[in-house]
């Protein structure tokens, strides 16, 4: 089952990229602005998303521990982040099929510790090196997103920090396709993602599988 989740995670990512273009698009268009004159592009853009999934992955070692450290002290508690992990999973994909979008109202959580981060990052401005855009890239990795904190909410039920470090870099890993496509100005990556077809068979694979796990825990 932990292949089908990491699997789950990727896609997720994968399928939100249209969201993470929304979100993050104007970023990474920015980075060009931050580099170095006729510097190549592609290190900047790729130690940024480093940096971007190292935040994830953090997140999710986190959210994994304080599930472990749940399971351990709570009775039933493995039955109920299983339970709540199938939940978010069913509203991720209303999210990503465009069905039902309320977790969009998970980013407001957010807000308050990014507006103490955000300026933080400006000191890494403009860019020296690639080396540069790596913390850069771990501060912007906590920007407000429905998406990231849904699957953080999955990671839950994970089982450990181990392996909810190991979903979100999954998930992050999903996102780069469609970040990396939009710094390089891809426009066929990025109409495919987008089609309406790609995110509803995508979304309904994940609405499936929700329904399985939603079905384990109430056994």
């Amino acid at each position: 089952m932990e292949g089908i989740n990491y699997l789950s995670a990727f896609l997720i990512g994968l399928a939100g990229g249209v969201h993470c273009v929304g979100m993050c698009g104007g970023i990474v268009a920015a980075l060009r602005m931050v580099s170095p004159k006729d510097a190549n592009p592609l290190p900047y853009t790729l130690a940024y998303n480093l940096g971007r999934i190292f935040s994830y992955t953090v997140a999710g070692a986190l959210t994994g521990a304080i599930g472990h450290m749940a399971s351990e002290f709570i009775p039933l508690a493995n039955y109920v982040l299983t339970l709540l992990s199938g939940i978010m999973l069913l509203l991720l994909a209303c999210y990503l099929g465009k069905w039902w979008t309320v977790l969009t109202a998970l980013e407001s959580f957010g807000k308050g510790l990014f507006s103490k981060l955000q300026p933080v990052s400006k000191k890494f401005l403009p860019f020296k090196s690639p080396m540069h855009a790596i913390p850069y890239g771990i501060i912007w990795g906590w920007l407000p997103c429905g998406l990231v904190y849904s699957t953080l909410t999955w990671s839950l039920a994970a089982g450990n920090a181990l392996q909810g470090a190991a979903l979100m870099l999954f998930f992050g890993l999903g996102t780069l396709p469609t970040l990396l496509a939009a710094s390089a100005g891809s426009q066929l990556l990025l109409r495919g993602s987008q089609h309406t077809v790609t995110r509803q068979v995508i979304a309904v694979l994940m609405a499936l599988y929700s329904v399985l796990l939603i079905y384990r825990a109430i056994l």
